[in-house]
């Protein structure tokens, strides 16, 4: 008799996937008996800030009002973002040389293929999640994707 061996948890995956989006961790990994799963956000920009010096109060001020208000337009795209339900290689065309399946400013149905993830040799089509505008497509053609990262911004 062969020993059976378990499958990967993919709701563990899922949960560690959620834990990384909702702190900001870059990276999280859990280990259990023989099984050790390490989930990352490869490509995550970081922000990191410098002193400024006292002189340069006024500007640090106007700045931060700036950076205020990218935050929140930020944030809005984000929510508004169509997220990569696996890890894989985006891409924009059907075929290489083709015409992308939708353009940034054009207006795409619920259902509607918008990009395709390769993923393990297969082609994924991934289906706008609601009729809207293509505000801003975040991923290039041929780009690796993590599970989760925001691919097109549709409002």
């Amino acid at each position: 008799m062969a020993d059976k061996k378990p499958g990967i948890d993919q709701t563990l995956i899922r949960d560690l996937a959620n834990i990384l989006n909702e702190t900001d961790l870059t990276e999280i990994e859990v280990e259990q008996e023989d099984l050790r799963i390490r989930v990352s956000r490869a490509g995550t920009p970081q922000y990191v800030s410098a002193p400024v010096p006292a002189m340069a109060a006024p500007v640090q001020a106007a700045s931060a009002a700036a950076a205020q208000v990218t935050a929140a337009e930020s944030a809005r795209a984000l929510k508004n973002a169509v997220t990569a339900p696996m890890v894989g290689t985006a891409y924009l065309s059907p075929a290489p040389g083709s015409r992308p399946f939708v353009e940034a400013g054009a207006t795409v149905k619920e259902g509607q293929t918008i990009l395709i993830i390769e993923a393990m040799k297969t082609m994924n089509q991934i289906p706008a999640p609601r009729s809207g505008r293509v505000v801003e497509i975040l991923v290039e053609d041929g780009a690796p994707v993590e599970y989760g990262e925001a691919l097109i911004v549709i409002e």
